[in-house]
């Protein structure tokens, strides 16, 4: 990650970015725990059948994948929904697209305060109640980002490096305790995939929305498809691998977790359920090193996200998105967004207790995360097929399958993903998309001046 990080922070005259590099860039942001923390509520809303809904939203990333990779070579210097729904559809609707991944960067520290909160307090200490944990981790990202402190690429392959080596050395004992206890029918099942007692195509779908939070974080390749060499092929090639290796990785795990533990519903608790998995397999040792490496890597992401977010803010501030007093704000002497910062923090430890009350907290926010992702793919979707099909380049002939029919299947696939999304979800993510439809319609106009730009590179 430190040539990644040392190439995408300064200006270059020439691309030096390979394919591998790409795609070892791409794992590093969907990690390779990624199903871990999602694998008990992902059970309990498929009815045991998380490895086939993972399966059945890597379809949906695939086609994205191709998506997102074309429009990446169209505007190697973009890298994001934002500029290629902008670009390829229409400003306004890059606008909304923006808008919505606006609502992912404020979601992305919540997410992981309310993990980290519910594992400390259902697993470590129970006699700490969970609003306690909330407001210490919301509060110690909060200090920690306003002292300035960042987590480096070096840590950053570090940790990968661990999660690695606990993520096999997970799959080597279940392997082992499966074959042990059973021999090759411990292994082999279709259980997993398809258990007739429990399937049901209904809440199936409703619960693929849940499982796409594995893949979140793939589009972020495309941000470096400026210094990439060959980006017409590599940017395209490195985000669908970077997806099938998320799609595999994360089925075989919850496959094997699945054969370990083939009744969900006597999981002492569903967030956590994956560390009594790795207890099964390999004791309390196993147990504890799940735990570590999941409670690391979200305060790791908390700490990077609340930072991101701030500085999305302030670039918006500053550009007069948002009132420029307050959120354009820097700490005399320094390039800290204190107030963005502040607010971020708040909204973590809030809404990880508010979304608590109602139900599942966790399971919530990542309901409510995947309605801004969503949008942006089927957006990119739409675009790519429009930018293609529709406003082709002079002479350009479209090819039925590649520039009309995969894409608006992608399209298809998300909008029903998201669709299946529940209520909750779709009424809190819907009142922000009407804010930011009434908003950009009163800065522009009624739609007749073109609107602010969004500058993500800030975050």
């Amino acid at each position: 990650m430190e040539t990644v990080a040392a190439v995408s922070s300064a200006p270059r005259l020439k691309r030096v970015l390979t394919l591998w590099d790409l795609i070892f860039y791409g794992i590093v942001l969907i990690q390779p725990i990624a199903p871990v923390p999602l694998y008990g509520v992902a059970q309990k809303l498929s009815d045991g059948h998380f490895v086939t809904i993972i399966l059945i939203a890597l379809f949906a990333m695939l086609i994205t994948a191709v998506s997102y990779g074309r429009m990446a070579a169209l505007y190697p210097s973009a890298g994001s929904a934002y500029t290629y729904v902008g670009r390829g559809l229409n400003p306004h609707l890059g606008f909304l697209a923006g808008w919505a991944m606006i609502l992912d960067y404020l979601l992305q520290p919540l997410i992981n305060t309310v993990w980290i909160s519910t594992a400390m307090h259902e697993r470590y200490t129970p006699m700490v109640p969970y609003i306690v944990w909330a407001a210490i981790i919301a509060g110690i990202m909060t200090l920690l980002n306003l002292a300035g402190v960042k987590a480096s690429a070096r840590s950053n392959k570090l940790l990968l490096a661990v999660m690695s080596v606990v993520v096999v050395l997970f799959i080597v004992l279940a392997v082992r305790f499966l074959f042990g206890g059973q021999g090759w029918r411990g292994l082999f099942s279709i259980q997993p995939f398809y258990d007739p007692r429990t399937f049901n195509s209904h809440r199936i779908l409703t619960a693929t929305s849940f499982a796409a939070l594995t893949y979140i974080g793939f589009d972020g390749v495309t941000t470096l498809a400026e210094d990439v060499e060959n980006p017409k092929r590599n940017v395209l090639l490195a985000v669908v691998l970077t997806c099938i290796f998320a799609g595999v990785c994360s089925a075989f795990e919850a496959y094997l977790g699945a054969r370990v533990w083939p009744d969900w519903r006597s999981f002492p608790n569903l967030e956590t359920a994956f560390m009594d998995i790795c207890r099964r397999v390999g004791g309390v040792f196993l147990f504890n090193a799940m735990g570590f490496i999941l409670i690391v890597a979200a305060f790791g992401s908390g700490l990077t996200g609340t930072l991101g977010a701030a500085r999305l803010l302030f670039g918006m501030g500053r550009d007069g998105v948002l009132p420029r007093k307050t959120f354009g704000y820097l700490k005399p002497g320094s390039s800290t967004p204190t107030f963005n910062i502040l607010l971020i923090g708040f909204l973590s430890f809030a809404g990880a207790v508010l979304l608590n009350y109602v139900g599942s907290a966790y399971e919530h926010a990542g309901e409510l995360l995947n309605f801004g992702a969503f949008l942006a793919f089927m957006g990119v979707n739409l675009a790519t097929f429009w930018q293609f099909t529709i406003i082709r380049q002079q002479g350009y002939r479209p090819k039925i399958v590649r520039d009309i029919i995969l894409p608006l299947i992608g399209f298809g696939a998300c909008f029903l993903i998201w669709w299946k999304l529940p209520s909750l979800a779709k009424t809190v993510g819907g009142i922000w998309f009407a804010l930011g439809l009434l908003y950009v319609g009163i800065k522009t106009r009624g739609f007749r001046a073109a609107p602010v730009m969004i500058d993500f590179r800030e975050a």
